[in-house]
């Protein structure tokens, strides 16, 4: 069976790596397993970053250099990103495939061909504006995770209008608010990321 394809999108800072870092316990606790893909301009930071964290085997990570702005290879022309997972699946056979987009603005999506659910991680630190925005990622991401919600009262952003503009934005689609500093909210994304992109195959 191929690899479940998880994309991770956002804007630089946003948290995306902390995200998957605080992501991988929780799939190797229930039996997954799971190889990553970076995105980053010209630079294996993040690819690095994941390999040095002691949390996955190091050649399960593999960087990739978009070359351009970071949503060209996930979006406009992903087959270098789909040259990776193929690369991957025959080495590893992993459950599931973690792609992390480089940092993008609010327009970023990923191409259907490429993934097969896809988080757009935004942060408070931001700016309590940008549901408000409505940028293409927090419109259409399966899931929107909204993070450093400890950091709210510091920059002076509304959490509580914050939610409201994410529940307008987002009527039907799943949204969850996270500090990855300290772990709050990581096992929800995991269980919606079991129920809504692995269906209930590993247990939540």
């Amino acid at each position: 069976m191929p690899a479940v394809r998880l994309g991770f999108g956002g804007p630089v800072g946003s948290g995306k790596t902390r995200l998957v870092e605080r992501l991988l316990p929780f799939f190797s606790s229930h039996g997954i397993s799971v190889a990553v893909i970076t995105n980053d301009l010209v630079t294996h930071e993040d690819a690095e970053r994941v390999k040095r964290s002691g949390l996955i085997d190091p050649e399960r990570v593999l960087g990739v250099e978009s070359g351009a702005c970071p949503h060209t290879a996930i979006r406009e022309d992903p087959s270098v990103n789909i040259e990776a997972t193929k690369w991957l699946e025959q080495r590893f056979q992993p459950d599931v495939i973690i792609i992390e987009s480089g940092g993008d603005n609010l327009a970023a999506t990923f191409s259907s061909e490429l993934i097969d659910w896809w988080a757009f991680v935004i942060d408070v630190a931001g700016g309590d504006d940008i549901p408000r925005k409505r940028g293409l990622g927090v419109l259409r991401a399966d899931l929107l995770v909204v993070n450093k919600v400890d950091l709210a009262p510091h920059v002076d952003a509304d959490l509580e209008r914050i939610s409201a503009d994410v529940a307008a934005a987002r009527p039907e689609r799943a949204s969850l608010y996270t500090d990855l500093r300290s772990g709050q909210g990581v096992k929800a994304v995991f269980d919606e990321i079991v129920h809504s992109a692995l269906f209930g195959r590993f247990p939540g």
